[in-house]
Formats: structure tokens, C-alpha cells, sequence
């Protein structure tokens, strides 16, 4: 009997024990690396109009096979080149009371060498587009970049729970729990550096019009750690 309820207090002191919430400091960490862009997506759409259906398709496909062409005069992989939507539709003009057509078609161009930007925008308007939807700039370390900046939120909330403890003067240990808040890659934005030294060089034929400034990669982190 008494091993019985030696037995019973033993397990009693031990359920309370893994009861017992363990004290934890709770912060947030955020890690921000920038990067100067070294490619470029370019979106360029061509739209054509008129009365007759077939020749309105006919005008838009003669823009875009030169657009092609043009891309493969420059370089560009197969694989960077993607068409986006191709549209037609018929539209009614409720002034002249007749219907007309509109072709469009978009096509997305993934630039890997950013010195090629002038020459490519001119020989893309000389093919006959009418419309250059965007230009969107990104890095080719994209990947290494995410793991810089998740690395630095993590020392961010550990100094931060360190910072926390020792006013307390307590301690932190291990991480109870660490959950991604958010990733984030900003736009970049100019640097007035990159525009002047494009000014500055006299040599080039053709006018310097592209500010790709520096872009942002942020990672945002929750970490729960122990206190001591």
C-alpha cells in the first residue's frame, strides 16, 4: 500500500512539473539585404484595330513575328520569352453605330544583361509595338539573397530577446518556436549615383534612360525563446 502511494505522489510531482508552463521571451526579428538588379522584365504589348476581323489578327501577328525576330537578332533565350494573353474582340461604337476589332497580344521579356536595355527598348519600338506596359527589375541571387536575409532576422530577434533578458537580468536559452511573419522584395528605387555615372560616359552612342537603383529583399521572423 504505502509503495502504492509512493508511486501515485511520484507521478503526481511529475504530471504537475510538464504542467507547468515554462517562461518564454517572445520577439520579432526582421532582416533586410539590398542588392543592385542585374536583370530586367520587360512587358510590351502591340494592339491593332479596324473593321475587319481577320486583318485586324493579320496586323497584330506581323508586329509580334517582328518583335520575335528582333529577339533572336539580340540574344534573348527562347526560354525568356513568354506570351503573356493573345486577345481579340469586337467591340460596338455607340457614335457610328458599327462594330470594330481589337488584336492584343502581350509578350514578357526577361533581360539577363542590363547593358543591353537601350539597344533592346529601341529595337523593340522599331518593330512596331505600341505599348510597353512595364519594366520590372529583380537579381539572379534571388535565392541567396532570401537566406542573407532570413539569417539576419533571426540574429535580429535574438539580440533583441537578449536585450529584453538582461534588463531583467535574466538569461534566454534555446528558441521554443520560430515561425516566417513574411518575405518581402521591394521595387527598387533610383540611386542618384547609377544616373550620374550613366551621364558621365560620353562614349556610349545611345542616351542612357534606365535607373535600376537598388532593390530590397526583407524577411520578417517570430522567435519564442526560453527565460531564464
Amino acid at each position: 500500500m504505502k509503495l502504492l502511494v509512493s508511486l501515485l505522489f511520484l507521478f503526481s510531482i511529475t504530471m504537475n512539473a510538464q504542467n507547468t508552463p515554462q517562461n518564454t521571451v517572445d520577439v520579432t526579428g526582421i532582416g533586410i539585404v539590398t542588392v543592385v538588379p542585374d536583370q530586367a522584365k520587360i512587358t510590351v504589348r502591340n494592339e491593332s484595330t479596324g473593321k475587319d476581323a481577320a486583318l485586324v489578327k493579320q496586323e497584330n501577328d506581323r508586329v509580334i513575328g517582328n518583335v520575335l525576330s528582333f529577339l533572336k537578332e539580340m540574344k534573348i533565350e527562347d526560354k525568356d520569352v513568354k506570351t503573356e494573353y493573345v486577345r481579340l474582340n469586337k467591340n460596338y461604337d455607340y457614335n457610328s453605330k458599327t462594330y470594330n476589332y481589337a488584336a492584343n497580344q502581350t509578350i514578357s521579356i526577361r533581360l539577363k544583361d542590363l547593358d543591353k536595355y537601350e539597344s533592346l527598348i529601341n529595337g523593340l519600338v522599331s518593330t512596331g509595338i505600341n505599348r510597353i506596359d512595364g519594366v520590372s527589375f529583380s537579381s539572379s541571387k534571388k535565392e541567396a539573397l532570401e537566406s542573407q536575409a532570413r539569417k539576419k532576422a533571426i540574429a535580429n530577434a535574438k539580440m533583441k530577446a537578449e536585450e529584453y533578458a538582461s534588463v531583467l537580468n535574466q538569461t534566454i536559452g534555446k528558441a521554443a518556436t520560430i515561425s516566417e511573419f513574411s518575405f518581402q522584395t521591394s521595387n527598387p528605387y533610383p540611386k542618384n549615383r547609377m544616373v550620374m555615372g550613366a551621364m558621365a560616359d560620353s562614349s556610349s552612342s545611345e542616351p542612357q534612360t534606365l535607373a535600376a537603383g537598388e532593390m530590397e529583399v526583407r524577411a520578417t521572423v517570430n522567435v519564442s525563446f526560453f527565460l531564464y
